[in-house]
């Protein structure tokens, strides 16, 4: 179907996504006639994937097109999600496309982690959801739950629901609040103030928040057997019967209201009064009688009643047929259709495009630290071509790519020429003239059979196999139209994510267009369109152009595109924010081809791979080894399928290593019980320290490390110019959580203190500042303590990779440096703080020492977690006659900024001279290191000190190992709740908490287990519980292991309780040999 603006039939199109089951997406499916409504949910049309049909889920986000008439037509573009939590990164490509997601639940499971995770992330894109609770026929079949059982049962359900978008909305109005105090303590700052405590939530707007079937945004549905209602159909059903406005049933048909025969009302109170519900009366108990009739009793005079009572007609093959679900299915989805159910709601309940929220407009247009009125005006009034959605020939052309597929090239539509047409004509006629005369002789059927041999040689056209080769390998971008007619060989801008459209438009030409000869710019390249596809699941229908507010598919872009991008007309356009991935990457394999002459098939397949996948990763280790990383291990599974079995991949035979589970490495306080849970005293500790201090010491010589008893290493260059003394300080469990959850903040603090060291401005979003303020405030709330005075002010860098769980302290009396909290207090001159302090020489080799260090630790080569290193000393000798020679201009320029730092720096600033090396050298500084300073033999040599200086402070405290946990759901009947048990035990698990459904016989398990722990656990657990359970794992968080890896026994009973190696017991010391040398 293709849609254009110049029809007159008024069509409005829907993107919307299922978050939820693909039998529910094969119903409507199935309404469009493009597959049969007796195969849906046996098809399974939109999982195309042979491993998707093996295994029974979904593992790629398929789009379709749906024609649906309602007084106006629609045009719905579907989108099936994975509900697998290894494939949540596809939600993600499919949510930031849609206007609306239709969340399905399942009747008996309810809320399960995967639905929590899929409501937030449709939260996240501002989009606005709708219910499908399916599997209602489980209720009545499997838990035999009477009606007015189930219809508590699926209140329940609701309010779980409605609770987790209780949670978002929530912590939304919270954070505009704390945005509005802000903004009224700038603006007023005297006066008579009049506090206000109130959180905001009584005035906040929720009417349309929450899920309810009086709303219209509930559908309760059995998709397996073709059934589907909201309360609307009910309402308008019984209005005419009983003669009662449907305005009214609609309100009183969910809730605590019942019918009064005698009095003829609908009243309140059912619950107090022991009588049925409304809902449970018109509703529920006819589906339970008509499951009773069909299915249960298989009774044929009542079933005829139904029949002929609903005004449906089946035919005589379905009451014959011995399955029972058969003829349920043909009444149902005669009564009550599920696609009609469905998709009605979808189009009165969803945004059409037209309706895009400015709000989300704006989100998508302000990336990172960014604010949208701090935008380019040009780019400002791109809003409203997006509010508008026009497909004029003059609106600009926006479109996002989500992702990239691989598509066999056999699967493309080939178009044929008019000459490949004219060719097939007359041999069809030829054919058929054969057929007339079949009667004739041997001798002129064989001529007439050479000539159709020509014909087809002149048809087909065989490539050479150097041209398959190449055609393999076909990837379609995954993408929606925002603004504008895309057509067919038209050229766009692609905008890279780190794109700045104020930059851009400096540099190009006024009205430039990328039909232009554009001249270079960061960040920006420009395109030709190719091929236009309409998705419909499993097949391509090529269009000429597509207007705005659809899905499409789009060909030749695999050489500019990785795995997402912005595409527009206008370099004013700036780049869309980044996607949501809820998955995290944790599971690495290393693979090699079984034959080394195919390893450039491998490297360009797992390259291919790289792009196609959106949450796979591909890294060349330094040994040379191809490591894939992925997101559990179905995902690990289905990404090794695919370089094994897929030609558009690398199609060889490979070898995968066994998993490859990623570590942390970190420090803790001296434990106070050993391993036989004894009171260590403090001559064992001292013993124990200076042990490891000797241990550590010995690999070096006495005058370039040294290690005192309190753990301070002090180390030495070689060349004698720099010495640096490090302490190795473990942080507390909870600063570790706050900066690991903090990632991106503390990414965008360090992207924001970089504009700034270069002299850039760069407006700061309110909401990025009271986000980092609020970091820094919880940072100060708990560093708490002596050892912890002023830390949060001292931090010099995060790490590894500047942004990670690890901290740097600058306790060097002698050095003020810039505070990486400067852009809270700068206001809105960026060269205020520069007085203050300013960078000394070499200031950058020592954060590069300590990235490096934090990146792979001295245990596993692993980076490190929750470690802080506190640099008490760093002194510089007088550096060589060059070095001084190319410096001599940047002292003059040092001179004034270290004399305006000694009058605003406070008394530390004051104590220089009391230092051991408070020389003239120690007190240059300079804003900019010389190139000599910055890649210098010092210079190495320093960050080279450092680095190992760091590891030896490590080394010098009780060190572990830190795990990766999974959290673990499971649900399990009480039959099989010990074998559950059992297996978590065998795995290293660890029940939290369990609690059994009301209204069932099933019991919600949540544990962790530990990820390197949790290879073939789904199977053993199905096996062991003869697939009465099933888990579910997400990754949650990093776990100390509390055994020492190093730890061998000493005392007599702990060779008692362990034995001589005690290597049994170890858990930390098997997971250590278990992993392969790095």
């Amino acid at each position: 179907v293709s849609v254009s603006s110049g029809l007159f039939v008024y069509i409005v199109s829907r993107s919307t996504c299922c978050l939820g089951k693909t039998t529910l997406a094969d119903c409507l499916v199935a309404s469009n006639g493009i597959i049969s409504s007796r195969l849906a949910g046996k098809l399974r049309y939109l999982d195309s994937r042979e491993d998707e049909q093996l295994r029974g889920i979904t593992m790629k986000s398929s789009a379709i097109s749906l024609h649906f008439t309602q007084e106006k037509e629609y045009l719905v573009n579907l989108i099936d999600s994975p509900g697998h939590v290894d494939f949540s990164s596809e939600v993600s490509t499919a949510v930031r496309l849609c206007d609306g997601a239709i969340v399905v639940v399942d009747a008996v499971e309810g809320v399960c982690p995967q639905t929590q995770v899929v409501l937030r992330q449709a939260w996240l894109e501002n989009i606005r959801p709708v219910l499908v609770i399916n599997k209602i026929d489980r209720l009545i079949i499997e838990l035999k739950l009477t009606s007015q059982e189930a219809y508590a049962h699926l209140q329940k359900i609701l309010e779980q629901v409605n609770a987790v978008t209780g949670t978002l909305f929530t912590s939304k109005v919270l954070e505009e609040r704390a945005e509005k105090d802000s903004e009224e303590k700038e603006s007023d700052l005297s006066g008579d103030q009049v506090y206000d405590w109130s959180a905001g939530l009584e005035e906040a707007d929720d009417s349309n928040l929450y899920f309810s079937p009086d709303q219209g945004n509930v559908v309760f549905a059995s998709a397996i057997d073709g059934w589907g209602f909201s309360i609307q159909q009910f309402a308008q059903i019984y209005s005419q019967r009983m003669g009662i406005r449907a305005e009214v049933l609609l309100k009183t048909l969910w809730g605590d209201f019942y019918l009064n025969a005698k009095a003829k009302k609908i009243m309140k109170g059912a619950q107090a009064k022991g009588k049925k519900p409304l809902f449970v009366q018109l509703v529920l108990d006819n589906i339970w009688s008509l499951y009773d009739a069909v299915v249960t009793r298989r009774d044929k005079e009542k079933v005829e009643k139904v029949v002929t009572s609903l005004g449906v007609k089946v035919m005589a093959r379905d009451t014959r047929h011995s399955d029972p679900k058969v003829l349920l299915s043909a009444i149902c989805s005669q009564w009550l259709p599920v696609s009609q159910a469905v998709l009605s709601m979808v189009c009165e309940k969803l945004p059409s495009p037209l309706d895009m929220a400015a709000e989300r407009v704006e989100k998508l247009m302000s990336v990172g630290a960014r604010r949208f009125d701090s935008l380019p005006e040009e780019t400002q009034e791109l809003k409203k071509a997006f509010l508008q959605c026009s497909s004029q020939e003059n609106a600009p052309v926006i479109i996002f790519v989500s992702k990239m597929f691989a598509v066999d090239t056999k699967a493309l539509p080939q178009p044929l020429t008019q000459e490949e047409i004219a060719q097939r004509r007359e041999l069809a006629r030829q054919r058929h003239a054969d057929r007339m005369a079949a009667d004739q002789s041997a001798a002129d059927l064989a001529n007439r059979k050479t000539f159709m041999l020509q014909m087809e040689s002149l048809t087909v056209k065989e490539p050479k196999p150097e041209e398959d080769e190449q055609q393999k390998e076909t990837f379609i971008a995954f993408a929606r139209v925002y603004s504008g007619v895309v057509k067919r060989g038209q050229r766009v801008f692609v905008l890279g994510p780190k794109y700045d459209p104020a930059q851009g438009l400096s540099m190009l030409p006024e009205g430039c267009t990328a039909t232009d000869s554009v001249p270079e710019v960061p960040h920006l390249s420009c395109c030709t369109m190719g091929n236009l596809y309409l998705l419909m699941g499993r097949e391509l229908e090529e269009l000429e152009e597509v207007p705005c507010g659809n899905v499409l598919g789009i060909g030749g872009l695999e050489e500019y595109v990785l795995k997402s991008a912005t595409l527009s007309t206008s370099p004013a356009c700036p780049p869309f924010t980044p996607l949501n991935f809820e998955a995290t990457p944790i599971v690495r394999v290393a693979i090699e081809p079984k034959h080394p002459s195919e390893m450039p098939k491998l490297v360009r397949g797992m390259r291919l791979l790289n792009q196609a996948d959106p949450c796979a990763e591909v890294l060349i280790q330094e040994t040379g080894e191809h490591v894939l990383v992925t997101a559990g291990e179905v995902h690990l599974q289905r990404c090794l399928d695919d370089l094994r079995d897929r030609s558009v991949f690398a199609k060889i035979e490979i070898s995968a290593s066994k998993p490859i589970i990623p570590f942390r490495e970190t420090v803790i306080r001296p434990p106070k019980v050993d391993m036989v849970n004894e009171e260590m005293g403090k001559q064992q500790k001292v013993a124990i320290i200076h042990q490891v201090k000797e241990e550590s010491s010995q690999a070096r010589t006495s005058d370039t490390l040294q290690v005192d008893p309190s753990g301070l290493v002090t180390l030495t260059t070689p060349n004698r110019l720099a010495t640096v003394s490090i302490r190795a300080i473990p942080l507390p469990e909870e600063v570790t959580r706050l900066l690991d959850g903090s990632l991106e903040l503390i990414r965008t603090l360090e992207q924001v203190n970089m504009s700034l060291r270069e002299g850039r401005s760069l407006d700061i979003s309110t909401r990025t500042l009271e986000a980092i303020e609020g970091l820094k405030a919880k940072l100060e709330g708990l560093l708490q303590g002596r050892k912890w005075r002023n830390a949060v002010d001292r931090i010099w860098a995060f790490g590894p990779r500047r942004y990670g769980p690890n901290l740097l302290l600058n306790n060097v009396d002698s050095y003020q440096r810039p505070s990486v909290w400067q852009c809270l207090f700068k206001g809105n001159k960026p060269s205020k703080p520069a007085p203050q302090a300013a960078l000394r020489d070499f200031d950058n080799s020592i954060i590069s020492g300590f990235q490096l260090a934090t990146l792979s630790g001295p245990m596993c080569e692993e980076p490190l977690m929750g470690v802080c290193f506190s640099v008490e000393r760093w002194d510089i000798q007088a550096s060589t006659p060059l070095q001084q020679q190319d410096s001599v201009e940047e002292d003059s320029i040092s001179h004034e900024s270290s004399e305006d730092s000694r009058a605003e720096g406070g008394s530390e600033m004051d104590e220089q001279g009391e230092g051991p090396a408070a020389g003239p050298n120690q007190a240059k500084r300079r804003p900019e290191a010389g190139p000599a300073d910055c890649y210098g033999p010092v210079s190495g040599q320093l960050i080279a000190a450092t680095k190992e200086a760091c590891r030896q402070a490590f080394q010098a405290q009780p060190q572990r190992l830190m795990a990766a946990m999974y959290t673990c759901d499971i649900m399990a009947t009480a039959e099989v709740l010990g074998r559950v048990y059992g297996v978590l035990g065998k795995r290293e698990g660890r029940v939290l908490h369990e609690e059994m459904k009301e209204g069932t016989d099933m019991f919600i398990i949540k544990a962790v287990l530990p990820v390197a722990e949790s290879f073939g656990f789904a199977d053993e657990i199905r096996k062991r519980t003869s697939g009465l359970a099933s888990p579910q794992l997400v990754f949650s968080h990093w776990e100390v292991i509390s055994s020492d890896p190093y730890w061998v026994p000493t005392t007599e009973e702990e060779y008692l309780h362990f034995g001589e190696k005690a290597d049994s017991a170890n858990q930390a010391l098997k997971i250590h040999e278990r992993r392969p040398p790095p």
